[in-house]
């Protein structure tokens, strides 16, 4: 029998935790640290150094020991360790491969079920490569966890008072994620995310580079930018950086052979030079909040996430926006892996965890190709069919025409992305339809999109009066998956596929109000009507959660009248 367990794999350190005896625990590496350091290094024998050893050699080694590779995964960038060249992926199955070895070494029984946490505005491929890594690496992921998710389960949000909402806020070494978070009814529900790849802790350690440099005036522009680049300052700055959340300024010393340069930086000119990425912070975290249509003073609680949400300049900013102080009662550096190990035990059915739904949503957009009539005809346009934020399982369906006069074919692409112009926006396949030749907008599709947990997208394309149906699954987020699971997805996903309008209990509350209507007069009649008017509208949102709450609410009007009560 094999553990279950939690990862963290993180842009500057990877954690490792279980769920024991009713709570989590971390997991220590071979050096008795919880903190394992996401560096490779490669020794001169060819030997692979991984976590602290590696880190050492950021500055001895700069040329064999590579960090910060989270923030290329997915993509084709390779890093050149001497002789050897690896892509992210591969990185990151050795700094996985490390932490396997350690958990087995310190709990004495084999590892391979992992729930794995990525950040949230991952896309598809990001999360294919991460699923790769962990399969390198002896791995068998159970489930990709949004980093936010797992901090919500870390702070208990599943043991809160129904109709609370939070917002994660997980400001990582290399990435930065928000979530909104609500939970009623067991449900742990993210209600919208947003971030930035390519936005973190490490960022800030550049601007503080960047203000010493300034600082030491007696260096010529050579001189400063072969300065720029040595690694062992950059152990330094992030040192200061740590000090200046501490202290009101701090002196910066570097050693550059037998030559000194010291500046003095103070806490309010490091907060000044940090304002472009405080801005660039500020963007998804209003996005957030604008995807959930909510309000700052409709959160609940702010969790704080990740070591760089110790600077005080993030904590004032979140404290002046949402007007309270946030929470940190679990350790920044240590709450996405103590989610994680939760999200193991439920998926286990640990009895000493209480049981909740988890519910995700959509960190990006789905979508296809389409033209738009504006008094002129302008191709090339991205029209969503499941927009980003949208809860996970999804289903939904749009009708598309025919463009031009005897049109025999219909390509249909599968993009993913929120750009307003379809060639800037990831292609992950295309379907094309024949359809007979008739006047433009005569003949049309209707294209639908069913997405899961998994990152299956399934799209059916039809037409009745043409007999026409067609249909392909991309797994391009799904290569782990098993024959038998891929199966079972598709089940779940057939149904989604069904209108809520046609669904059994919309279609007996919706004959209830009909039935209430007649036997009611004057502005009963009227109050009745737009009662059911607002329930059909929330159907044609085909959103399961606003309707599960709508159900309710409209379920109880109708029992109030049914019990006989009036104006």
């Amino acid at each position: 029998m094999t553990l279950q367990i939690g990862i963290d794999l993180g842009t500057t350190n990877s954690l490792i935790a279980q769920f024991h005896n009713g709570e989590t625990r971390l997991i220590p590496n071979q050096h008795g640290h919880f903190l394992t350091p996401s560096v490779i290094s490669v020794a001169e024998d060819g030997s692979i150094l991984t976590g602290i050893a590696a880190r050492e050699r950021l500055s001895t080694a700069p040329t064999l020991t590579a960090s910060a590779f989270k923030r290329f995964m997915g993509t084709d960038k390779t890093f050149h360790l001497g002789k050897r060249t690896f892509r992210a992926e591969e990185l990151s199955a050795l700094i996985l491969k490390s932490l396997k070895e350690d958990a087995e070494a310190f709990l004495g029984e084999p590892v391979c079920d992992v729930v794995l946490t990525v950040p949230a505005y991952f896309n598809a491929i990001q999360r294919q490569a991460t699923k790769n890594a962990a399969q390198m690496a002896g791995l068998n992921v159970l489930r990709l966890l949004n980093e936010p998710t797992a901090a919500g389960l870390a702070y208990g949000l599943q043991e809160k008072p129904d109709d609370t909402r939070f917002l994660i806020y997980d400001l990582g070494g290399g990435t930065f994620d928000v979530s909104v978070l609500d939970y009623f009814d067991g449900v742990v529900q993210v209600s919208a995310s947003a971030g930035d790849n390519h936005l973190g802790g490490e960022d800030f350690v550049n601007v503080l580079r960047q203000c010493f440099l300034k600082k030491c005036t007696t260096l010529t522009s050579s001189e400063s930018d072969k300065l720029a680049q040595n690694s062992e300052l950059w152990q330094v700055l992030e040192t200061a950086k740590r000090k200046l959340g501490e202290d009101m300024q701090t002196e910066i010393r570097f050693h550059d052979g037998d030559t000194v340069h010291s500046a003095v930086i103070s806490r309010e000119e490091f907060q000044e030079a940090a304002t472009p990425l405080m801005g660039r912070l500020r963007q998804p975290l209003e996005r957030a909040l604008r995807d959930a249509k909510l309000h700052p003073s409709q959160i609940d609680g702010i969790i704080l996430v990740g070591g760089a949400t110790r600077m005080p300049m993030i904590r004032h900013s979140i404290a002046q926006l949402f007007r309270r102080i946030p929470l940190v009662s679990v350790n920044p550096d240590e709450a996405i892996a103590r989610g994680a190990a939760v999200q193991a035990a439920l998926i286990a059915r640990n009895e000493s965890v209480e049981e909740v739904v988890l519910t995700d949503v959509m960190p990006f957009s789905l979508g296809t190709e389409a033209g738009m009539d504006i008094g002129q005809y302008v191709t090339g346009r991205f029209f969503p069919i499941i927009e980003r934020n949208m809860p996970v399982p999804v289903s939904r369906v749009e009708t598309f025409i025919t463009s031009h006069d005897g049109q025999k074919v219909i390509l249909v692409d599968v993009l993913q992305g929120e750009s307003m112009l379809a060639k800037e926006n990831l292609k992950l396949g295309e379907l094309s339809v024949n359809v007979p030749p008739k006047p433009k907008g005569q003949v049309s599709i209707d294209v639908r999109f069913s997405y899961d947990v998994n990152g299956l997208l399934e799209v059916d394309i039809s037409n009745r009066d043409l007999n026409l149906h067609m249909n392909q699954v991309f797994r391009q987020n799904s290569q782990n998956l098993t024959p038998e699971e891929i199966e079972a997805s598709l089940r779940k996903l057939a149904a989604l596929k069904i209108h809520p309008r046609d669904q059994q209990h919309n279609i007996y509350l919706l004959e209830k109000a009909k039935r209430l209507y007649e036997e009611f007069l004057g502005d009963n009649r009227h109050i009745i009507a737009a009662e059911m008017a607002r329930f059909e509208a929330v159907l044609e949102t085909q959103d399961a959660i606003i309707i599960q709450r709508a159900q309710q609410q409209f379920s109880e009007f109708l029992n109030r009248f049914d019990g006989g009560w009036l104006l």
